[in-house]
């Protein structure tokens, strides 16, 4: 006992002078060493528990402390004796991973289901989240609830509302598109309204498909001059590359990527230029559908290996991410939510909530379109490609939309992205360590590293053994505060 005592105190004694002289790179931790052990002051440690963080890959036999949001330490259980006075959870055959990011969540979409979203999240491990539009004052209550309760909250990230063109598709004259979208008829408006969105602080931008390649411009313009990332849908006005190398940072939904890899490239953005021009002025919505039906599967079926190979190259070439919403396009291809098993999934909804969503899907017919099944191959096909080339990941749902349930869709998302070629460990990446690179956060979330935010999740089985584990949840930590399986489960009242 003596030489483990010893061992503990000078593993601490050794620490102490390292963070004396690096304080910026290792926290300061307050422990004592006595004949009882190692004891770490108003912290928790979790014992002999196996790690896994996304780059590093798997420990086992780990204790990981816990001290207010940050972890503390990490050390080899069987190198140091802790004193009984610490607080101490069992890991033992557990594992824990960063807590997780859906990269693509829509608040507004329901309004009525928004309240109870932030619950389902957590509930499932998803502590961080990026909403990709919404009109600003509702989706900005989200964001400053999380700010004012850090450790109950998922984190929120927020663009605002989708920056779209004359046309916008989510105007609010259906339930189909509510109020997501910002109407710019020209430069000057269009500028107004995203200074405005800039002065309100939000997180990053993002474009919509009926844009101008002037207003584009502008628009990437404004987000560089801000410091801001712009994602968003390539405007059907342009090629994906002429986007890429204005500055699109990243692409939600892989969105009209084929309309720039088919061998009709040029004569089917000569059909969309006549068709922008709305002569008939019919609703942005109706405007957009009407383009996807007449060149999305016209693409798809007539595809050319050397303009796939120059977008791939373009953006890889301006490290444009890709978030891309697979389980969304299973969902609706699959008509998955038509099966009688998922109907256990809408049992986490709120009753009324269950209830609408129920009435909606029987209206719903069973009829498979086999070419939303095409497309939805091709994209699982495109990842795999853009995977083995080099381009980064984001894991998003677009979640309440196409009858995902908040939260258990990014588990999914995740599985889907495995199964397009990426390894347990990457498709980890897409949902931890690669949102927190795109806000530049990678240097205190998303990995399990002393000096890093708590935010992790600790799992009953090992995803590095099957993805799908990342939905076997002991407990949830938010900046610190362990949420074990009880609490978590009260949410659901």
């Amino acid at each position: 006992m003596k030489n483990k005592f010893n061992s503990a105190c000078n593993y601490f004694f050794s620490n102490f002078w390292l963070k004396k002289i690096f304080p910026t790179i290792v926290l300061f931790q307050i422990i004592a060493c006595s004949n009882e052990g190692l004891f770490f002051e108003d912290a928790y440690v979790i014992e002999n528990v196996g790690i896994i963080d996304p780059i590093d890959g798997l420990e086992l036999n780990m204790s990981v402390v816990i001290k207010e949001n940050k972890i503390l330490d990490i050390f080899k259980t069987r190198e140091m004796v802790l004193s009984p006075k610490n607080k101490v959870y069992k890991g033992t055959n557990k594992f824990i991973i960063p807590g997780l990011w859906d990269s693509h969540i829509h608040f507004a979409f329901e309004k009525d289901l928004a309240t109870s979203m932030p619950n389902l999240f957590l509930y499932h491990g998803i502590t961080s989240l990026r909403d990709t539009g919404g009109e600003f004052d509702f989706v900005n209550k989200f964001k400053q609830e999380a700010i004012s309760n850090p450790k109950t909250k998922s984190r929120v990230k927020i663009a605002g509302p989708l920056i779209d063109g004359k046309f916008n598709v989510y105007d609010g004259s259906n339930i189909y598109f509510p109020k997501l979208s910002i109407q710019n008829i020209d430069n000057n408006q269009l500028e107004r309204n995203v200074r405005l969105l800039i002065d309100k602080k939000v997180d990053f931008l993002k474009a919509y498909e009926m844009l101008s390649p002037a207003q584009f411009k502008m628009l990437s313009n404004l987000a560089k001059e801000n410091n801001l990332k712009l994602t968003g849908h390539v405007p059907l006005s342009m090629s994906v590359i002429e986007a890429s190398n204005l500055g699109l940072n990243s692409m939600e939904h892989l969105r009209n990527l084929e309309l720039s890899m088919t061998k009709m490239s040029e004569k089917l953005f000569q059909e969309r230029k006549n068709l922008l021009l709305n002569k008939s002025s019919i609703k942005g919505s109706e405007l957009r559908s009407l383009i996807h039906s007449k060149q999305r599967m016209k693409s798809i079926n007539d595809l050319d290996s050397i303009k796939i190979n120059n977008v791939i190259d373009a953006l890889i070439k301006n490290d444009v991410w890709q978030i891309p919403t697979l389980i969304l396009y299973k969902n609706f291809a699959n008509k998955t939510f038509k099966n009688p098993d998922y109907l256990q999934f809408l049992n986490l909804l709120p009753e009324e909530r269950k209830e609408v969503w129920i009435k909606k899907i029987n209206a719903i017919d069973n009829v498979i379109n086999k070419d939303v099944v095409e497309y939805t191959v091709w994209s699982k096909k495109m990842v795999d490609f853009m995977h083995d080339r080099g381009i980064s990941f984001m894991a998003g749902t677009d979640t309440p939309i196409g009858f995902l349930i908040p939260g258990l869709s990014l588990h999914q998302e995740i599985q889907e992205l495995y199964e397009s070629g990426l390894s347990e460990l990457e498709a980890i990446q897409t949902a931890t360590i690669n949102p927190a690179k795109y806000f530049n956060l990678e240097n205190s979330l998303g990995r399990i590293k002393s000096g890093f935010i708590a935010d992790l999740i600790i799992l009953d089985k090992n995803p590095l053994e099957s993805i799908s584990n990342t939905k076997s949840i002991h407990a949830v930590i938010k900046e610190g505060h362990l949420m074990n399986r009880s609490y978590l489960d009260s949410l659901m009242k």
